[in-house]
């Protein structure tokens, strides 16, 4: 369904396709949920349709690590840690949960060179795990961490030359990231791209 919407959209509007990476700062949000900043990085490819003067929509398929960073407690997340043999603890914990996400944005532009961009998000966790500090073996999450992540990301993109472009983007998660807590993702992301 979305190959038969891309070819039908390229059909009637102008199309560009592109690569992107950037720069993340992860985290968890929720209730009794640490909000600790992880540096990440994303990376993927786009495709954006001019559907008229001052609107576009882009579908992107990116990869990015996402997680979060805080020192432990009982429930940093909502979650038992002791159901994983932490117990209580006063060390970093890091968790790594990737995703392969898949925003569709609708870009207005305000300018010919400046678009506000809003839209859903879909992502499908591909890794899932958290470290502690002073420990050598990660612990895998993958049974405890649902698959599918909707989020919505709010942003702007500014046209630097016809084909590079710079690009800031928030996308806060709807969903629940582990199948006990309270957790959701969010993310703040930096990313330059080129449009060919």
């Amino acid at each position: 369904m979305i190959a038969a919407a891309l070819i039908s959209m390229s059909a009637m509007a102008q199309v560009q396709f592109g690569a992107k990476v950037g720069f993340d700062m992860t985290n968890f949000w929720g209730e009794n949920v640490q909000h600790g900043m992880k540096p990440a990085y994303q990376v993927g490819v786009l495709m954006e349709a001019k559907l008229a003067d001052r609107f576009a929509i882009a579908p992107e398929v990116v990869f990015a690590a996402q997680g979060g960073q805080f020192k432990a407690v009982k429930d940093g997340l909502g979650i038992d840690l002791s159901q994983w043999g932490l117990g209580d603890l006063d060390k970093d914990v890091t968790y790594n949960t990737n995703y392969i996400n898949v925003p569709v944005m609708l870009k207005f532009y305000a300018t010919p060179n400046f678009s506000i961009d809003l839209g859903p998000q879909v992502g499908f966790n591909v890794y899932s795990k958290y470290s502690v500090e002073d420990v050598d073996d990660a612990v895998d999450l993958k049974d405890h961490t649902k698959t599918v992540d909707f989020g919505v990301g709010l942003g702007a993109t500014y046209s630097l030359t016809e084909n590079a472009f710079v690009q800031a983007r928030y996308t806060l998660g709807l969903t629940k990231t582990f199948e006990n807590g309270e957790a959701k993702n969010g993310n703040i992301q930096v990313a330059f791209g080129w449009k060919f």
